[in-house]
């Protein structure tokens, strides 16, 4: 029986969530990345130089399509740079005093942010399981910052983070109602080059220095860059065709591979902060399930989308 259920599951998977999948894979992988990055810059030029160099990219391969910039295209991209800027950022900094495995758990968060932002801002109550997975994640979230975490005494990398998932849930609602009305690859040119204007301005009233050159950072940043185009076209693309918080369950198995990518590097984090961990994968999955004949969410994927081979 278990088997059938399975097996039906896994043939629902359409070719927008598939790639999902892969750039969920990748995006987790980039967490450590960031943090050998940040030895060699500030945290906002940095950001500022990964989607400056991400922008060029898909503009490179976009020359063609960007005459036809239509206005909604132009108010999407800025948008939806905004909400870049500030998820990367706040995540960026927070880097700087936290281990990424912790990062990418708090990051995490943004899962169940995503169903709570559409009832505060589209007027969506969520259900039963959502704020089930809400109760779940701040639980675990305490357990996952330590023991001055039960006393709501966050450190400031740790609040910085738990930021930016807001700003990441934001982002993937912002997609998701603009998916469908615009070119996919304009639209990703505008907000990622948003995202580096604004990220390069920061630095001014924050008093972030421009690094020196070195060899690290420039690899850094177009190896980043081209992760941040591939995640951010993907992104666009596939969140035509796949809800908001299917898309969100999805992209929780980022904390999972970042982990396992900070273990291999020979981050350990405590057992306590392990249980935290689980909780908010737990959470995670929790949000997703719904009560029986009752949904706030888009259409599930369009029958175009064939499964996986």
């Amino acid at each position: 029986m278990k088997a059938s259920r399975l097996s039906s599951l896994t043939s629902r998977i359409s070719k927008a969530e598939c790639v999902l999948i892969l750039i969920t894979i990748v995006w987790g992988g980039t967490f450590l990345l960031v943090q050998h990055a940040l030895t060699a810059s500030g945290p906002l030029f940095f950001v500022g130089l990964r989607f400056a160099a991400a922008a060029s990219i898909v503009a490179l391969f976009s020359i063609r399509s960007l005459s036809g910039m239509t206005l909604l295209e132009l108010k999407a991209g800025l948008f939806i740079g905004i909400a870049i800027m500030l998820g990367y950022g706040l995540q960026t900094i927070g880097l700087q005093t936290i281990p990424s495995s912790q990062s990418a758990f708090i990051t995490a968060l943004y899962v169940p942010f995503v169903p709570l932002l559409q009832w505060l801002v589209l007027g969506r109550r969520p259900g039963l399981m959502p704020s089930l997975g809400i109760m779940l994640a701040f639980t675990g979230l305490m357990l996952l910052s330590g023991p001055s975490g039960a006393s709501l005494n966050f450190s400031a990398g740790e609040i910085a983070t738990l930021m930016s998932a807001i700003a990441i849930a934001a982002e993937i609602i912002l997609i998701s109602a603009y998916a469908g009305q615009v070119d996919v690859r304009r639209v990703t040119v505008v907000q990622l080059a948003t995202a580096s204007v604004l990220a390069f301005a920061m630095t001014v009233p924050t008093h972030e220095a421009a690094p020196e050159f070195s060899w690290l950072l420039l690899i850094s940043a177009v190896g980043l860059g081209i992760a941040s185009a591939v995640i951010q076209v993907a992104m666009n693309w596939a969140q035509k065709s796949v809800s908001p918080t299917r898309a969100t369950l999805i992209y929780a198995g980022e904390p999972v591979w970042a982990g396992i990518a900070g273990r291999l590097a020979g981050e350990r984090l405590p057992g306590i902060a392990l249980l935290g961990a689980a909780l908010i994968v737990a959470a995670v999955i929790v949000s997703e399930l719904k009560t029986k004949g009752k949904t706030i969410d888009m259409p599930d994927e369009s029958e175009s989308n064939k499964a996986c081979d």
